[in-house]
């Protein structure tokens, strides 16, 4: 068997492609170049220098067989292909003629050094030179042995074929690229804004942080090192400190990696002045620490490049800012052009024409050619950004799309240039940019102070007679340095952090009051023309129950005229003056039994309006207005009589609540379609899973099978879960990474049951460490000694883990192909930054919080949590004060129907990390030093939405509203939180709550808090003009008694909880 294996299903498709373009070369512009043709000659020397940019011969050879096969000749024909090659080659291209190929290949080997030759030559130039027209690579010079006796013996014929050249046709053919190719070119982009994000640009701080004199080339060549640099005992591997960094790049074939062209560095010390072109060069001369810098790096994994490029800005002017900003968004602006069917002249018109509408000044500096197409080439001429290339861009195309403005100038006449370089697909309605390397003006703009280095002195007479540099959005000078908002290490850092925190309290602060007046305007529009609230709508129903269709229904023991309890019908028969009266267990809403001497007392107490006890107040009746009967008691000397009635009321009575609570928690439960399994071939699987919620019976592993509308999982015991890709909401993948277990975790749009249980989330792990020996004494252990087997164990360990992680993340990104395939809409595996999360309560214990790209989530053990962050209205961060060690945080949803999540105790240390990521995720936020009573501030906004808005919206929340004094809160809630999560009690206050921690049932709705709001069980809150008559008394209370020295509450450091009180806290039942 040959040592290499060819791919000939991948041959056989792409020959095919080739002999279809050239059948329909007549009918397609783009193969023009080879049409009327009798044969296409593809010729390939000896391998060319490692450092000269790729051949388009190479590049196709390699795209056609997979391999590069230097000194051989290939001759295509419609109905043959005949190639002559050595006999070393010939076997291994012999795979090729027995995988069922196109058209017949015939392969001519020549003969070996010292063996006689043979006619393999003369038949090849036979066969070319009785051709009247043949297409070549005209542009691809070769040299070598085979090439040189080629030339002889054509030289020596007789007649010679008309030659064309073929290189647009071959370029058309390469340019729209099939899924593998994709793949390849993902890993390339991921590479390059991995180096970028993780190297190039921390490198760059440092340097500028530090001063460091260094030259463009060495930087270069430090970047180059990461890839590997040595060679022998000295060799060194790729730097996986920083490739590590990068997602999708566990498994990357480091052999397989190269860069495109060494890393291009420039900076205004760069004495030949700026070159935007692809083949510029480091120089040796030392990098400047002020001006521009200009930064380009390609990548090619397996044959396929990737190139990005970007400018880094130290002290910017205004005016260099604002052509940034220009630049960043041209660049937004072309993506969404660069779409199938668009010439590549319309690109860059349209360029040109959005300059002219913004800044028609910069049109004349700017580049001109915006970028070219790229694959294995890394720059393709033919399909190069001009403004008169007409080539069209089809959809599976990567452009290397490269913006930039040349020979600026700055306020001190030194001219500059910026650019802008990224790698993007080519699709069907947009451009999608595959490299993700930092370009926010906040990464790249550096800000230094105003003193002066060596190079600057001789300007220091001009810049004396400056005015002082206004202060940035209104905060005083920084005094030291900050780089992309990172303190400098070569100035004092107390001071230089103060600065950093003041500078991103800022930029929140703006940012927020976008949020807020954006939030405003939406919910003015959004409520405008429904006026009322949802109340109305979505509101309690009247509901009228019978017990009985008439008096022949009745039961035969009212002809005794005693109490009755008829369990059938669920109802208490009264006597009442002779009469057998029915009242069904819904109108009663307790009953009490009490002993008076002789006598027993049984009250029975039925539902009327205007009572205030509980939120059964706003209970709707037929006609409010009539008569209503509050009690009725019943005495008897037959105590025990009276025992069985009384009991047989009171389990009535639970039951039928009971079945309602049930009912009401079903009627979100939806029955799935039917899975439609995959015909023809076996589904991919993924074996040794667990499930939560766990099925009955004994705990046995099974397997996910992925069909083609849902995923099956399948346990040993014959049951099965079957999941629709249609009602799946979230696909999460957490790895094993600091946790005991790999999930794949999938949140449903709408609950299921499983079982006899509903569930809204189901998660497949399996455990990620090793149980099944005794480290401590097996027989390793008996015979070594030292580090070394601790040091194996851990190693065994690592690779294990990194083998589950790559495995279920496989197979969570072919859930989401095949998810996206069945719908039409985008899934995606979210994976959870751990670095961003944080500690918090949001049901009975202390959890990791983890945010994703569009959840919150809580995944390591149930009860799950997965908040949307979509949904979110607006985030509340309460108990927000100097010295508590912790702070709670409340999302508001909007939908104003669902109860506010709760997560409590958050440690104070992780406020401002919070308060970051929700900023950067574009959630309005509120400060406060309570908690509020959600309760009746989310009925007063149900009431009418457009009203709470007209009247300021959430503008309460941070006191800015008009007439709000925060009359809603707790004026006692400025201790520890109430609910703590302590070591030896996890239990909250109200530990009569029966649900358990997991029993199945949705326990992780993204409402799943500990709010009061829509708690039938929690007494109801109390009005706005209560509360702030209580508040006002409050505060009265507080000015009398201020100065007694009443401070012992802050003497124990230890949280303790409230005594409970009958003042309303704002926690409700947990």
């Amino acid at each position: 068997m040959p040592s290499v294996q060819l791919n000939t299903t991948q041959f056989n498709a792409r020959l095919k492609l080739i002999l279809d373009a050239w059948n329909s070369a007549g009918k397609n512009d783009e193969y023009e170049s080879i049409s009327n043709v009798d044969g296409l000659f593809l010729y390939a020397g000896d391998p060319a220098n490692p450092d000269d940019p790729i051949r388009k011969s190479v590049a196709f050879q390699t795209w056609l067989l997979g391999y590069e096969f230097p000194s051989t000749l290939i001759l295509f024909q419609k109905d043959k292909v005949t190639m002559l090659c050595s006999a070393s080659k010939a076997k291994i291209l012999a795979q090729l003629q027995a995988g069922n190929p196109p058209v017949p290949i015939d392969i001519l080997a020549q003969a070996k050094p010292k063996e006689p030759p043979t006619d393999a030559l003369p038949k090849f130039a036979s066969i070319y030179t009785s051709m009247q027209r043949v297409a070549i690579l005209a542009k691809d010079p070769q040299t070598g042995k085979l090439v040189d006796e080629w030339n002889r013996v054509l030289s020596a014929s007789n007649s010679k074929p008309e030659t064309h050249d073929m290189a647009p046709a071959l370029s058309s053919l390469m340019a729209v690229k099939d899924d593998e190719e994709l793949k390849y070119t993902r890993v390339a982009a991921s590479l390059t804004s991995t180096l970028l994000n993780h190297h190039i640009a921390p490198r760059l701080e440092t340097i500028l942080d530090q001063e460091s004199k260094i030259s463009h080339e060495a930087i270069s060549a430090q970047v180059e090192a990461r890839l590997g640099s040595g060679e022998g005992d000295n060799a060194r591997g790729p730097d996986m400190k920083v490739w590590s960094k990068g997602r999708g790049l566990n498994d990357v074939d480091w052999d397989s990696t190269e860069f495109c062209y060494p890393p291009i560095i420039q900076s205004p010390g760069t004495k030949s002045g700026y070159d935007l072109r692809t083949n510029a060069e480091s120089s040796s001369d030392n990098v400047a620490h002020r001006g521009v810098l200009l930064v380009a790096v390609g990548m090619r994994y397996k044959s396929y490049c990737a190139n990005i490029g970007r400018s880094f800005i130290v002290d910017p002017s205004k005016e260099q800012e604002t052509v940034y900003a220009l630049l960043l968004t041209l660049q937004a602006e072309l993506l969404t052009i660069i779409k199938d069917g668009v010439t590549a002249r319309e690109v860059y018109q349209h360029a040109i024409t959005y300059i002219r509408e913004k800044r028609p000044d910069l049109e004349k500096h700017f580049v001109k050619n915006i970028g070219f197409g790229m694959g294995m080439e890394f720059r393709d001429s033919v399909y190069l950004l001009t403004a008169k290339n007409t080539r069209k861009l089809k959809t599976s195309m990567i452009i290397n799309l490269a913006l930039g403005f040349q020979d600026l100038q700055d306020g001190s006449g030194k001219r500059y240039a910026l650019h802008l370089v990224d790698t993007v697909k080519v699709d069907h309605e947009k451009g999608i940019c595959l490299t993700d390397g930092i370009k926010h003006a906040k990464d790249v703009l550096f800000f230094q102070n105003a003193e002066f280095d060596d190079d600057s002195k001789v300007n220091s007479e001009k810049a004396s007679k400056k005015p002082p540099a206004k202060p940035l959005n209104g905060l005083a000078p920084a005094k030291h340095k900050v780089v992309g908002g990172k303190v400098l290490r070569n100035k004092t850092r107390s001071t230089a952090q103060e600065d950093v925190l003041l500078t991103t309290a800022a930029r929140i602060a703006e940012h927020q009051r976008e949020l807020h007046a954006l939030k405003q305007k939406e919910g003015l529009a959004k409520y405008s023309e429904e006026g009322g609230g949802t109340g109305a709508k979505e509101g309690k129903g009247w509901k009228r129950f019978q017990s009985y269709k008439g008096e022949a229904g009745l039961p035969r023991e009212v002809e005794n005229l005693r109490v009755f309890v008829d369990r059938k019908a669920q109802t208490v028969i009264l006597p009442v003056h002779g009469f057998a009266v029915p009242i069904h267990i819904t109108a009663i809403k307790n009953a009490s039994k009490n002993d008076e001497g002789d006598f027993t007392f049984l009250r029975i107490n039925f539902q009327t309006p205007g009572q205030l006890a509980g939120k059964k107040e706003d209970t709707p009746f037929e006609d409010p207005d009539a008569t209503f009967i509050r009690s009725v008691t019943y005495r008897s000397t037959d105590g025990h009589r009276f025992d069985n009635v009384y009991k047989q009321i009171t389990e009535l009575k639970k039951e039928v609540t009971k079945r309602e609570q049930q009912k009401k928690e079903m009627a979100d439960v939806i029955e799935q379609d039917v899975l439609v399994e995959i015909k023809g071939r076996r589904p991919l699987k993924l074996t040794e899973v667990f499930v939560r919620p766990a099925l009955d019976g004994k705990r046995l592993p099974g397997e996910v099978e992925i069909h083609q509308n849902g995923i099956r999982y399948q346990s040993l015991g014959s049951q099965k879960i079957d999941l629709l890709f249609s009602n799946i909401k979230h696909l999460f993948f957490q790895p094993c990474d600091h946790e005991l277990l790999v999930i794949i975790h999938v949140h449903l749009k709408s609950p299921i049951m499983i079982g006899k249980k509903k569930a809204k989330d189901v998660q497949f792990y399996r455990e990620a460490s090793d149980v099944q020996f005794d480290e401590t004494g097996n027989r390793k252990r008996k015979y070594r000694y030292g580090d070394e087997d601790e040091i194996e164990l851990e190693q065994q360990e690592r690779k294990r883990r990194q083998g589950l992680n790559k495995e279920f993340k496989h197979f969570a990104d072919k859930i989401a192909e095949s998810g996206t395939a069945s719908t039409g809409d985008t899934l995606e595996a979210d994976i959870p930054f751990r670095e961003l999360s944080f500690e918090g309560v949001p049901f009975r214990t202390n959890v990791r919080l983890q945010p994703t790209t569009e959840c919150l989530v809580h995944l390591s053990d149930p009860p799950f949590l997965v908040v949307t962050l979509s949904e979110i209205e607006i985030a509340s961060l309460e108990r927000v004060q100097y010295g508590l060690k912790q702070f709670d945080l409340v999302f508001i949803f909007q939908d104003f129907t669902r109860p506010p999540l709760q997560i409590n105790s958050i440690p104070s240390g992780q406020l401002d990390d919070v308060k970051n990521w929700l900023d950067r995720v574009d959630i309005p936020i509120a400060e406060g030093a309570v908690n509020y009573n959600w309760g009746p501030i989310m009925k007063t906004i149900n009431d009418s939405p457009f009203a709470f808005f007209q009247q300021g919206g959430w503008s309460f929340l941070s006191g800015t509203a008009v007439g709000s004094d925060q009359s809603d809160v707790d004026s006692d809630s400025d201790t520890e939180s109430e609910f703590e999560a302590e070591p030896d009690d996890l239990e909250s206050d109200a530990g009569d709550d029966d649900e358990s921690e997991f029993d199945g049932s949705d326990a992780s709705e993204d409402s799943g808090s500990a709010s009061s709001y829509g708690d039938d069980e929690s007494e109801a809150g109390d009005d706005w003009d209560e509360l702030e008559r209580k508040a006002a008394k409050s505060d009265k209370k507080k000015t009398e008694t201020n100065g007694r020295g009443n401070d012992s509450d802050d003497s124990d450091d230890r949280p303790k909880k409230k005594k409970p009180s009958g003042k309303t806290n704002g926690k409700g039942k947990r």
